[in-house]
C-alpha cells in the first residue's frame, strides 16, 4: 500500500508541475548531500531497504516529504502516510494492527510515513511506541520544528535523527531549469523560453522550497499570451507576478532560535542583535516585550557593572515601550539595544551567582556569624551579639571584618573584572584585600 500513488498517470498535465517533477530516485533527488550524498548512512539504507526508525527534521521545502516518496518507491514493504494535523489514535493503531498481520503472517514489513510529528500530542505519540520497540513497524517522522521539543524523549531515542537543510536559490535553479528539459513530465512540450532574469528573480523569492519555485513557473507559464509563432516568453516583469514576497512561518522553535540569536548577539554584534530583534518583530510578528526582556536580564548578565546604564536604558525602553507603543518605540527600543552592545561587557555578576549557588551543595546550611545577628533587643549582648565594627565610623568608610559564614569566611564570588566601570569596583576590592592582608599579619 503506497498512499503516494497519485492515479493519475493517464493525464500527468492534469497534475501540478511540482507533483509531476517530484523525483522519483535518490539520483533525481535536489540537495541534502550531507545525509544522502554517495556513501552516506542513510543512502546505503534507502538503497538496501533497511530504513530504521528515523526522524527528518528541517525547514519547509527542504525535502523531507520527498524523501519519504523516494523511500516508498524502493521499499518491498507496505508504505503508509499519516499527516499529524489530521490524525487520530485510532488512524494508528488502525495501521498497527494491520502491520503485525503481515509480519506475522507473510513477514512483510510495514513503514509508516507520519508528517508533520511535531502536531501529533503526547498521547497519540505513545501510542506509536510498543510497535517501535517491537519492530512490528518502521516508522519515519517528519517535523519542521527542534524534535527535541516536540517528540517524546522515548520516540525521539529509538529514532536515528537526520537534520535537512534549507535549500538554496542555487537549488530552485536546478530543479527549474530540470522541468524546462523535461518533455515528459516538464514543461518542454512547450514551445518556452524564460529569461534568465526572470528565473533568477523565482529562485531568489521561493527562497530554498523548490515547490514555490516550480509552481510560480509553471504559473507563469501557463498564463502568458502566446507570441505570433506560438512560443511564450516568460519575462522578469511576468515573473515578479506570479512569486510575491513569501510570508515566513515562525514555529516555537524558530522564535526560540532567533530569541537565542538576540542574546549572544547582543555580547558581540550591534548590526545581528538590532537586525535579529527587527526580523523577529516585522516578519515573525514576535512581540517586542520578549526581546526587552530579554535585553533587559542581558544588561546584568552580560554587562553588569561594566556599565551599569545599560540597564537604565533597557528598563527605560520597556517602559517607552508600554507608554508609546509599536511601531513608534522601535527608535527608543533600537536605541537601548544598540547601548548594550556597544558597552563593555563583564559575566562577573552571572560568575558570582554560580559560584554561591555551588557553594549551597557544599555547605548544605549557615549560621549567621553572632556579631551580624540583629542586636535591637534588650539581652542581645548576654547572647553574644556583639562586635559588629560600623564601617562609616572608620577611614574610607571600610573596615575588615567577617560577613560570610564560618565555613566560607575566606570565600570570593564576585570578581570584578577591569571592564568599563567595574574597573573601579576592582581597584577598591584589590585595596580591601590589601586592608586585610595587613590585619591578617
Amino acid at each position: 500500500m503506497d498512499l503516494f500513488s497519485f492515479g493519475e498517470e493517464s493525464q500527468p498535465r492534469a497534475r501540478l508541475l511540482a507533483d509531476r517533477m517530484r523525483p522519483e530516485s535518490l539520483d533525481e533527488y535536489i540537495g541534502q548531500e550531507h545525509i544522502v550524498g554517495p556513501g552516506k548512512l542513510l543512502r546505503r539504507a534507502i538503497e538496501g531497504d533497511a530504513v530504521t526508525s528515523i526522524l527528518l527534521f528541517g525547514p519547509p521545502g527542504s525535502g523531507k516529504t520527498t524523501l519519504a516518496h523516494i523511500i516508498s518507491k524502493r521499499t518491498e514493504g507496505d508504505f503508509v502516510r499519516l499527516n499529524a494535523v489530521d490524525a487520530s489514535v485510532k488512524d494508528v493503531r488502525d495501521v498497527i494492527e494491520q502491520a503485525e498481520r503481515n509480519k506475522s503472517m507473510y513477514g512483510r514489513k510495514t513503514i509508516l510515513f507520519l508528517d508533520e510529528v511535531h502536531r501529533f500530542n503526547s498521547a497519540r505519540q505513545d501510542a506509536l511506541l510498543p510497535a517501535v520497540e517491537k519492530g512490528i513497524i518502521v516508522f519515519i517522522g517528519a517535523t519542521t520544528e527542534n524534535p527535541y521539543h516536540s517528540v517524546n524523549g522515548a520516540l525521539l531515542s529509538r529514532s536515528t535523527l537526520f537534520r535537512l537543510n534549507a535549500l538554496t536559490k542555487e537549488h530552485s535553479l536546478l530543479a527549474m531549469r530540470r522541468a524546462l528539459a523535461d518533455p515528459a513530465k516538464g514543461l518542454a512540450f512547450m514551445k518556452l523560453r524564460v529569461e534568465e532574469e526572470a528565473l533568477a528573480h523565482i529562485a531568489a523569492m521561493a527562497n530554498g522550497d523548490i515547490r514555490r519555485a516550480l509552481t510560480a513557473l509553471e504559473l507563469a507559464a501557463v498564463t502568458t499570451p502566446s507570441e505570433p509563432d506560438g512560443s511564450v516568453v516568460v519575462t522578469l516583469e511576468i515573473a515578479e507576478e506570479s512569486i510575491r514576497q513569501p510570508t515566513v512561518q515562525a514555529d516555537e522553535s524558530t522564535q526560540y532560535d532567533v530569541l537565542s540569536a538576540f542574546h549572544k548577539s547582543i555580547r558581540g554584534s550591534s548590526d545581528a542583535a538590532l537586525y535579529w530583534f527587527l526580523y523577529a518583530v516585522e516578519k515573525l510578528g514576535m512581540d517586542p516585550m520578549t526581546f526587552l526582556r530579554r535585553l533587559t536580564v542581558a544588561c546584568s548578565e552580560d554587562i553588569g557593572l561594566a556599565n551599569p546604564q545599560a540597564m537604565v536604558q533597557a528598563v527605560s525602553a520597556m517602559e517607552a515601550y508600554h507608554r508609546i507603543g509599536w511601531p513608534e518605540a522601535k527608535y527608543i527600543v533600537a536605541q537601548a539595544i544598540l547601548f548594550a552592545v556597544e558597552s563593555p561587557k563583564s559575566n562577573a555578576v552571572a560568575v558570582a551567582i554560580g559560584k554561591i549557588m555551588a557553594s549551597f551543595e557544599e555547605t548544605k546550611s549557615a549560621e549567621v556569624p553572632l556579631h551580624l545577628r540583629d542586636g535591637h533587643y534588650g539581652g542581645a549582648k548576654k547572647l553574644g551579639h556583639v562586635g559588629y565594627r560600623y564601617p562609616h565610623d572608620y577611614p574610607g568608610h571600610y573596615v575588615e571584618q567577617q560577613y560570610l559564614p564560618d565555613k566560607l569566611k575566606d570565600r570570593s564570588f564576585y570578581e570584578a573584572t577591569a571592564q568599563g566601570m567595574e574597573d573601579r569596583i576592582r581597584q577598591n576590592q584589590d585595596k580591601r584585600k590589601r586592608t586585610k592582608a595587613r590585619g591578617d599579619s
